[in-house]
C-alpha cells in the first residue's frame, strides 16, 4: 500500500512563511524522505521582500532587486499560488484561495486541502482612524511603496522648482513621518539624505528649503535600541534640521493638510 503524501500549506510568502518552505524543503529532499509530503505556499506576491532594506531601496542606495527574493527560485520543490487565502476551514482542513486566474476569469475561488498548516500572512501598513490617511499617507511595508515614495519626494521636488506660488512651494516641500520606530526614522533619514543630494540639481532649490518632520506619539523614539541610543538619534536628527516632535499625534490630514 502507497502512503498518501502529507499536504502542508503555507499562507504567506514572506520572512516567517519563505523560510518555512525553505527548511521544510530541505528535509523532505533527504533520501529517506523524498516525496513524504507536498509543500503550497500561497502568497499574494511570487517574491519574498526583506523590509530592512526598503529605507535604502527608496533612497537608491541599492537596487531594487536586491531587496526581493524570487520564492519560484527558491523553493524549486514547492508549489508557489499567487492569491490570497480568503478562510480557512481547520476542522475540514480546507481553505479558500482566490488566484489572478479566478479573478480575472470571474470562476470560483479554489478549495485547497490540507493535513497541516502554516498561517504566516505577513502585516499591512496601518491606517488608523486618522481622517486623510488613507487617502493621502503612503505605506511602507513593500518594495512599490518604497520607490513610489522615492519617486513622490522627487515629483514633489519638481513642482516647487516650477511654481512661483511660495504656498504650493511651501507645501510641496514638506514631509511628515508619522512613527518614531524603526521603519520610520530610517526611511526619513534615508530620504532626507536623497533628498539633499538631489537638491544639488535644482538651480532654485537648496536642502535647507525642504522641510522634514517626524512625530511620535509617545516621548522617546527607537524604543527598540534603548533611551540613550534614541536620545542621540533626535539630537542627530535635529541636527539635520528635522523637526522631531513628540508626545504628538496626527489627528488629520484631509485636503493635503497635516493637522497635528
Amino acid at each position: 500500500m502507497v502512503k498518501e503524501r502529507a499536504r502542508i500549506l503555507v499562507v504567506g510568502g514572506g520572512y516567517v512563511g519563505m523560510y518555512t518552505a525553505l527548511r521544510l524543503q530541505r528535509k523532505l529532499r533527504q533520501e529517506l524522505r523524498r516525496g513524504e509530503a507536498e509543500i503550497t505556499v500561497v502568497t499574494p506576491e511570487p517574491y519574498m521582500t526583506y523590509q530592512p532594506f526598503l529605507p535604502e531601496a527608496a533612497a537608491g542606495s541599492i537596487s531594487p532587486r536586491h531587496v526581493v527574493v524570487p520564492l519560484r527560485r527558491v523553493l524549486p520543490h514547492c508549489r508557489v499560488v499567487v492569491g490570497e487565502a480568503r478562510s480557512v476551514r481547520h476542522a475540514e482542513r480546507t481553505a479558500t484561495v482566490t488566484t489572478l486566474a479566478t479573478e480575472e476569469q470571474g470562476a470560483p475561488p479554489e478549495e485547497l486541502t490540507y493535513d497541516e498548516l502554516v498561517l504566516a500572512p505577513g502585516s499591512v501598513s496601518r491606517t488608523l482612524p486618522v481622517p486623510g490617511l488613507a487617502d493621502h499617507g503612503i505605506g511602507f511595508k513593500t518594495v512599490e511603496e518604497a520607490i513610489g515614495l522615492r519617486n513622490h519626494v522627487i515629483e514633489q521636488m519638481d513642482i516647487a522648482s516650477s511654481t512661483r506660488d511660495p504656498a504650493i512651494r511651501d507645501a510641496a516641500l514638506t514631509f511628515v513621518f508619522v512613527g518614531g520606530g524603526y521603519a520610520g526614522v530610517e526611511a526619513l533619514g534615508e530620504l532626507e539624505d536623497m533628498a539633499r543630494y538631489t537638491a544639488r540639481y535644482y538651480h532654485n532649490l537648496t536642502p535647507d528649503d525642504l522641510k522634514w518632520i517626524l512625530v511620535e506619539a509617545s516621548d522617546r523614539i527607537l524604543p527598540e535600541v534603548g533611551e540613550e541610543m534614541g536620545r542621540y538619534t533626535v539630537t542627530e536628527l535635529r541636527r539635520r534640521n528635522v523637526q522631531v516632535l513628540l508626545g504628538t499625534r496626527l489627528e488629520s490630514c484631509a485636503d493635503r493638510v497635516a493637522v497635528l
